[in-house]
């Protein structure tokens, strides 16, 4: 099974992923969408 982001759905093999925390479960974030959940979207 392929980890994949769970903002854009990119997998691990097209961008690093880091693990985390959302709404109860673990998920994977893209270092791509993580500013945008740290800093809100613009």
């Amino acid at each position: 099974m392929t980890a994949k982001c769970f903002v854009c759905g990119a997998s691990e093999k097209e961008r690093v992923l880091l693990p985390c925390r959302h709404e109860g479960a673990d998920k994977f974030v893209c270092v791509r969408c993580l500013p945008v959940l740290i800093h809100g979207g613009h």
